[in-house]
């Protein structure tokens, strides 16, 4: 035998791990961000649905009711008859149901812009 035998190694090296780590590292500074923005956007989008569902409770109850553009249902006015639930924002907070001829409004649509109908 040889003074120069290779003796074979199992295992990574520490240079390799790191290699990995920094591979793992890159992606989720990529991924995470993209999933908090669909999260924000499919919450948005979900606060303008129940946005519109409660307007057009509203406009049936004047409809039904006889009411004018300036009368404002309550709560126990529209559920559970046109609203199977009471609607919240999945951002947090009930919304204000406004008069029949206003646009129901979300509570964080100072935060949000994009919560609005």
């Amino acid at each position: 035998m040889s003074r120069f035998t290779l003796k074979s190694k199992r295992g990574f090296t520490l240079i390799e791990i790191m290699i990995v780590v920094l591979i793992i590292a890159v992606l989720l500074a990529i991924a995470i961000p993209n999933f908090m923005k669909a999260r924000d956007t499919s919450r948005a989008k979900a606060c303008v649905a129940n946005l519109r569902q409660i307007d057009t409770a509203k406009m049936q109850w004047a409809m039904d009711e006889k009411k004018v553009g300036t009368d404002t249902p309550t709560s126990a006015n529209l559920i559970p008859t046109y609203i199977k639930n009471e609607l919240t924002c999945p951002a947090g907070g009930t919304y204000d149901i406004n008069a029949v001829d206003t646009n129901p409004e979300c509570p964080n649509v100072g935060d949000m812009a994009t919560h609005k109908l």
